[in-house]
């Protein structure tokens, strides 16, 4: 009996090992200890903020900007700082990356600088200035992505240098200067002037409508590149459809010139001929003449003094009449006292020996209007204009039309 109960007992002790073998042990929760809640939930990142900007804030200057947790943003192995970009007005300067990073500092050193990523940002940043400053957020972040928050926002704006104030100076003295220039010369000189002598003692020869035209975009093409180089620092800013209407202008002036150094020059033989025949008749005619008279004096006169009186008198009479077409000719050629005086700038552009023409008129108004459209787009785009083909061809066909109508023109 007591074998058998010891059997019992043993099974029983066995079979309470084994249930409690099979019974599941309750598992321990990672967050009931320290080390693993910290694993579980990382403390947030502090969102990056630019606080401050040191270093004038315009184009070919370097910038240190100031950016508070720049430091904890750069441990995310997300973020590229290298791939950081300044922000104004909410606009991206793509491709204008940190020259330097110290994150360690939580500072970027940035160079303003435009390239064909950011030309149409810095164009829209700085065309139609108002003055040499112009008030921009600013901030900083990834190209793709919204910028960093900043404390200079549209409230708190920092200035944008448009124009350096030294070399705006310097630029504005030597356009005032060159324009004070050219005006003064084109009052007291013949740099746009008729060529030739004027033929009345202290006065000038009118304007010419080829030079004027030609001085005009002169000018607005030197002011304008100069400007433009002056804000964005580009130096290779000429178009071809400037060339082009450039080569209109110059082609104008000189096939003018050419044209009236022609007239001049045969005007001028052809006035020097003339008063050299009439020099001659006018020794002719009183020899012809007193000829007669010694054969109209004879009391008798033989039939060859009649012949001869015959013939003297028809001779007489062709160079009197030949003298007096001379004369005509002479007076036609001579241009009256006022014809080679100025009259006034529009007067003397616009009109030519039968009054106001519609041909200059037209190439008149036609180069104010490209002047406009020139000035426009430069002020507004820093850029200079490129004018169509057609409208090319238009300037090229005003003057083409003006220079037809010089050839029949008196000078």
């Amino acid at each position: 009996m007591m074998l058998r109960s010891i059997l019992i007992l043993a099974v029983a002790i066995g079979l309470s090992a084994v249930a409690v073998a099979q019974t599941p042990s309750p598992s321990v929760s990672p967050a009931a200890t320290p080390a693993a809640s910290a694993l579980r939930s990382p403390t947030p990142t502090v969102a990056p903020k630019v606080i401050g900007v040191d270093g004038s804030l315009e184009l070919d200057a370097i910038i240190r900007v100031e950016v508070e947790h720049l430091n904890e943003w750069v441990m995310d192995p997300k973020n590229d700082p290298t791939k950081l970009v300044p922000y104004l007005n909410g606009l991206a300067i793509r491709g204008n990356y940190p020259e330097e990073i110290h994150a360690s500092k939580n500072h970027l050193h940035f160079h303003l600088e435009i390239t064909p990523e950011n030309k149409q940002v810095w164009i829209d940043l700085l065309g139609e200035p108002h003055g040499i400053k112009k008030p921009v957020a600013f901030s900083v972040g990834l190209e793709n992505q919204s910028p960093f928050d900043s404390k200079f926002d549209q409230s708190s704006p920092v200035q944008l240098t448009v124009i350096n104030l030294p070399y705006g100076i310097l630029a504005l003295v030597v356009v005032t200067l060159t324009l004070i220039l050219l005006i003064w010369l084109a009052r007291k000189t013949n740099l746009i002037r008729d060529g030739g002598d004027c033929p009345v003692p202290g006065k000038l020869r009118p304007y010419n409508l080829g030079r004027a035209q030609m001085a005009f975009w002169f000018f607005l093409i030197y002011a304008s590149y100069l400007t433009i180089w002056l804000i964005t620092d580009a130096l290779d800013t000429i178009t071809a459809s400037l060339l082009a209407l450039m080569g209109i202008s110059a082609g104008t002036a000189l096939s003018e010139a050419m044209i009236d150094s022609g007239k001049l020059n045969a005007s001028a033989d052809q006035l020097q001929s003339l008063s050299a025949e009439k020099l001659s008749l006018e020794q002719t005619i009183p020899d012809v003449q007193e000829q007669l008279t010694a054969i109209n004096s004879k009391a008798t006169l033989l039939p060859e003094d009649t012949a001869n009186r015959d013939s003297l008198n028809n001779q007489l009479q062709l160079n009197r009449k030949r003298l007096a077409e001379v004369n005509e000719q002479i007076q036609t050629l001579t241009p009256s006292p006022g014809a080679g005086v100025s009259k006034g700038f529009i007067r003397d552009i616009l009109t030519d020996a039968s009054g106001y023409s519609f041909h200059r008129f037209q190439i008149f108004a036609w180069t104010i209007v490209l002047g406009i459209i020139f000035v426009s787009s430069v002020y507004n785009n820093l850029t200079m204009p490129e004018f169509s083909a057609t409208l090319l061809g238009l300037m090229g066909l005003s003057s083409g039309t003006y220079i037809g109508f010089k050839f029949p023109e008196k000078t």
